[in-house]
């Protein structure tokens, strides 16, 4: 059947106009990286030792931080090419690169120095390292296991530490344009990286869950272990359970800050400041003497410029340091816990991520408690966070 003319231009009308404004939402949206092929996971059960006192604890430790230091090492030769093929980029900003890899040699050596403090006559991953140029000369050499025990730890260690460390080259490649938790922009910002020694702090994002949900089941698994954490709530999901019960009953004995009003990045998202706003503002209502003045963006990712903002707010942007990535399907609970104790281990003190609308911590959290019982290792109470300047 013949068309109409003026039928016909007014539909190539409609579709020219359907498309023009499908680029202008694309050009709107943040942009997200694609995320990394493979996730790190370890299994610890290679590891052929308890980790129940101090003196097991820092072996393990020395161990990891070699492993890790070893990778890093192998990989500082690269080229901004041939780390871009590497890390599946198109290119990497090299000031960045570089200014954190220098911030985790500091910390390794200095990780290194205390856990190497106590080592007894002819313990293993015990050859001194003053510095973090001692270091880097002692990790290179770190090719294999120092006896035939730990010959399977060590393989599966490469393995790991290749991984882990590509996940977070990838961070730092794209630091500032693509923001993340990898960096702060200020002394404004924390992150977990300024606790004390074998000291840890527990947080949850994107909750909470309907009323008898994974949030509700956390926080029990939390209580029996005498454990509290900060909550990172999403505006969008608390609003729905204010009929349901009070937010100050659901998180007794827990702390609570906004982690924003929908999970959008707040580097790009025209309203990310009135989404601070009004989820901050409901968060500091409904909870009372939980709240804490902080906020939590969403994938790490906020504006370069808004710390004035934050300040302005009363408001500290809390990232983390220990991605356990039990938000990513390509983990389970198992492999969850043996990416944590591992990391917890090579990194000694820092802020944990975990998110309370997955079930995984709820198996892994409790299995990493048994694992370091004797260990030494201190879980802050989320209600002396941030650590007084």
């Amino acid at each position: 059947m013949e068309r109409n003319p003026m039928e016909t231009m007014q539909g190539r009308r409609r579709a020219f106009a359907s498309i023009a404004a499908l680029c202008a939402l694309l050009a709107a949206a943040p942009l997200y990286a694609a995320g990394p092929a493979e996730i790190a996971s370890a299994d610890r059960a290679l590891w052929p030792q308890p980790i129940d006192s101090p003196a097991a604890f820092d072996r393990a430790s020395r161990a990891e931080i070699l492993a890790f230091a070893h990778e890093l090492a192998l990989a500082e030769p690269l080229d901004d090419a041939a780390l871009a093929q590497r890390l599946r980029l198109k290119q990497v900003d090299r000031a960045s690169l570089d200014n954190i890899r220098a911030r985790w040699w500091q910390r390794l050596a200095d990780n290194y120095r205390l856990a190497a403090r106590a080592c007894a006559p002819r313990e293993p991953f015990c050859a001194p390292a003053a510095d973090d140029a001692a270091l880097r000369k002692l990790a290179a050499g770190f090719d294999a296991a120092p006896t035939p025990a730990f010959a399977a730890w060590r393989s599966d260690a490469a393995h790991f530490h290749r991984i882990y460390l590509d996940e977070q080259l990838r961070l730092a490649a794209l630091f500032p344009r693509t923001s993340s938790e990898i960096d702060t922009y200020s002394a404004q910002e924390v992150d977990g990286s300024e606790l004390p020694d074998r000291q840890f702090l527990l947080t949850f994002d994107d909750g909470p869950t309907a009323p008898g949900g994974s949030t509700d089941a956390l926080l029990r698994t939390l209580r029996e272990h005498k454990l509290n954490a900060t909550f990172f709530v999403l505006g969008e999901r608390l609003q729905p359970r204010l009929a349901a019960e009070a937010p100050a009953k659901t998180y007794a004995g827990m702390c609570v800050a906004s982690h924003g009003w929908q999970h959008q990045s707040h580097s790009r998202w025209p309203q990310w400041q009135d989404s601070v706003i009004r989820s901050n503002a409901l968060v500091r209502s409904e909870t009372g003497a939980l709240y804490r003045p902080l906020f939590r963006p969403p994938y790490g990712q906020r504006r370069a410029d808004s710390g004035e903002f934050f300040r302005e707010q009363g408001l500290r942007v809390a990232l983390w340091t220990i991605d356990s990535q039990d938000w990513n399907a390509k983990v389970d609970a198992g492999q969850v816990q043996g990416r944590l104790l591992s990391l917890m281990l090579l990194w000694r003190h820092g802020t944990i991520l975990f998110h309370d609308i997955h079930d995984k911590a709820r198996t892994a959290l409790p299995w990493v408690l048994r694992q370091t019982r004797g260990a030494g290792v201190q879980w802050l109470d989320c209600r002396r966070y941030p650590l007084a300047d």
